[in-house]
């Protein structure tokens, strides 16, 4: 039925341009006898109109002029229409004179000139006619935006919201800060300065949206612009790429989008691109526990995009597994030589079962108990999963010769005050003191992750899909975050880098109020803070401090070939020093079993990891540390 209606328009078409063909040449030939009293030779003109009928025709169709749909045409489907008609024109002339019926240069050229000029003329009528009747039908009812941005980006968005039929919204001005913009008027809409004035010229249009259509802002510029035109009233959306895109899914497709807390308050995220490192992972026997948690399966995303010979997950919550499991084999089917092994990093025979079995190359070492409240009451278990599954995987990854083992670590290991904490200092401790193995071992340590497990973001969005109120620990309590792609891209380039006994640090940048993280959720949802929802301090958790340790302290670090990526100079402990702290640990844990509490573990903690201290001496101190003294001063500045 399509292709009926599609063969039935272009015959209308030609038959509509051969009429105006017919009359143009009639017209041409009256006005050639009368004005120059030449003699009408009619059987010269029959064949003369023949020639160019079907030199004009068919150069339209080789190249492919009627294949266009008039009415969504652009400057290129104009371009073909003018080109065909006067390679047209010059092939008539040429087989008109080499037949011996040539009526005049100047009289075919002419008509030529004018049925090409008739022929666009009438097509961009009714595309204008189109459209305007179209735009005048498609605006009842619809949003009306203000497009900040007058340049290829906020253009092309404007004329894709007058002419899309399926479009809600309708462009009603340009906003752009250029002088030479501003005043002036695109597709008919008027572009305003970009000023304080503005403001109060949104707020008398018919503008209930504002879209930030720029090619390419940081996270500071985006801050700005959203409390800035936040001011109108309006809600403000950015004409950007996806939150979840990536360089291989998302092909520079921009669409219309939520402002998201990512968007406002962490610096931009930073893709690796680095070929060698993408080469190194190829062809690898590839094994990541943990690899159904938050930055385990992104890590097998990673992974598996660098196309390795042989990928294996090892976790023990079956769903997680599960879940990333199934996405890989969407994603990559046969391509992707794939396994999933449900055991414990405890489990020490099932470990050896597994490493035997697949001989893994490279190991990343992800599973780990995390949350700082339950691993404060029950320390047991962070020393069982995390100490003592670390030491279980790196021996196994030791035995059958894996040729990288990394650990991946948390900046809550630095001089830390809660069980969870020094159980990762433990082990990055276990990790350092093997620098005389053929495997090489390295941890890399980094801060909060956004949107994971458990992570502050997504309880903040509960409670204010709820209504509130928003709980924060304490008001000044101030946080490092990464987003999950970043950081297990950068885990992968220091794997990459890695030699033996590293502390890879990764640079998180500013470190973020949690108070501020708060107050810009709650506006990003249409409510305003205090007022439509509270946020209420609820008093610090168990073992938690104020702030985490600056990771970035560049007289106790190392650079590497990655700007982002630091080594942190650190004498490792020996292997007999960890073994007996490890011997502390496990008599601990012994002792401790019949108990629900951690006293025993938090005494055996401070014996074995000397930086561990109690939250409520760094507390206390804390508003004279380099790191409160650096987010007050930014706070201050702004």
């Amino acid at each position: 039925m399509k292709k009926t209606t599609a063969v039935a328009r272009r015959v209308a078409l030609v038959t509509i341009d051969l009429i105006c063909l017919l009359i143009i040449f009639a017209v041409a030939a009256v006005l050639e006898q009368f004005t120059y009293k030449s003699t009408f030779v009619l059987l010269d003109n029959i064949i003369n109109i023949i020639i160019l009928a079907a030199t004009i025709f068919g150069s339209r169709f080789v190249l492919s002029v009627y294949t266009n749909i008039w009415r969504y045409a652009n400057s290129k489907a104009y371009l073909l229409l003018v080109l065909s008609d006067f390679f047209g024109g010059v092939a008539a002339i040429l087989i008109a004179r080499s037949l011996g019926t040539y009526v005049g240069f100047w009289q075919n050229a002419s008509i030529v000139s004018l049925f090409n000029v008739a022929t666009l003329t009438l097509r961009f009528i009714y595309q204008q006619f189109y459209r305007h009747i179209n735009m005048r039908m498609n605006y009842i009812n619809k949003i009306g935006v203000a497009i900040v941005g007058a340049g290829q980006i906020g253009t092309l968005l404007a004329e894709e919201l007058m002419y899309n039929e399926k479009s809600h919204y309708r462009p009603i001005c340009f906003i752009d800060n250029s002088p030479i913009k501003a005043g002036n008027k695109i597709f008919d809409l008027k572009v305003y300065p970009e000023s304080d004035e503005i403001i109060e010229t949104i707020k008398e249009l018919p503008v209930q949206e504002i879209f930030i259509a720029l090619p390419k802002i940081d996270n500071d510029t985006a801050y700005k612009l959203y409390e800035f035109y936040s001011r109108t009233g309006c809600k403000v959306k950015l004409y950007d790429l996806p939150v979840n895109h990536n360089e291989e899914s998302d092909n520079g497709k921009r669409v219309i989008r939520e402002f998201k807390i990512e968007d406002l308050l962490f610096r931009s995220a930073m893709k690796v691109v680095n070929p060698q490192m993408s080469q190194y992972y190829m062809d690898k026997v590839v094994l990541v526990t943990g690899g159904g948690g938050s930055i385990g399966s992104e890590l097998c995303r990673q992974i598996a995009k660098r196309k390795p010979r042989h990928l294996i997950i090892v976790d023990i919550y079956e769903n997680n597994a599960y879940d990333i499991q199934q996405e890989l084999i969407r994603k990559y089917g046969d391509k992707l030589k794939l396994d999933v092994e449900i055991a414990s990093v405890r489990d020490r025979k099932r470990l050896e079962a597994i490493f035997e079995n697949y001989r893994p190359q490279i190991v990343f070492h992800a599973a780990a108990h995390k949350h700082v409240p339950l691993m404060e009451h029950s320390g047991c278990e962070a020393i069982k999963n995390n100490v003592l599954g670390t030491y279980n995987t790196a021996d196994m990854a030791e035995k059958y010769k894996a040729d990288k083992f990394i650990l991946i670590s948390t900046d809550k290991a630095v001089n830390p005050t809660n069980i969870m904490g020094a159980s990762k200092r433990m082990c990055e401790m276990i990790v350092q003191s093997r620098t005389d193995s053929k495997t090489s071992f390295t941890a890399v340590r980094f801060g909060n992750v956004l949107g994971s497990n458990g992570s502050v973001i997504p309880l903040f969005r509960k409670q204010i899909e709820k209504g509130g109120p928003v709980t924060i620990t304490d008001k000044r309590i101030i946080r490092y975050f990464m987003t999950i792609p970043e950081a297990s891209q950068l885990v992968m380039q220091a794997g990459f880098m890695a030699k033996s006994g590293e502390l890879f640090v990764l640079d998180m940048g500013k470190p973020i109020k949690i108070v501020d993280l708060a107050e810009n959720m709650i506006k990003l949802s249409g409510y305003k803070p205090y007022v439509d929802i509270d946020i209420v301090e609820v008093g610090l958790r168990p073992g938690e401090k104020l702030y985490e340790e600056l990771l970035i302290k560049t007289e106790k670090l190392d650079k590497t070939e990655n700007n982002m990526i630091f080594v942190e100079r650190d004498t490792p402990h020996t292997r007999e020093d960890v073994e007996e702290k490890l011997k502390v640990l496990c008599s601990a844990v012994e002792d401790a079993k019949g108990e629900l509490g951690s006293e025993k573990i938090k005494l055996a903690m401070k014996s074995a990891v000397p930086t561990y201290r109690d939250p409520e001496e760094v507390n206390r101190d804390a508003e004279k540390s380099d790191e409160m003294k650096n987010i007050k001063d930014v706070t201050e500045n702004e």
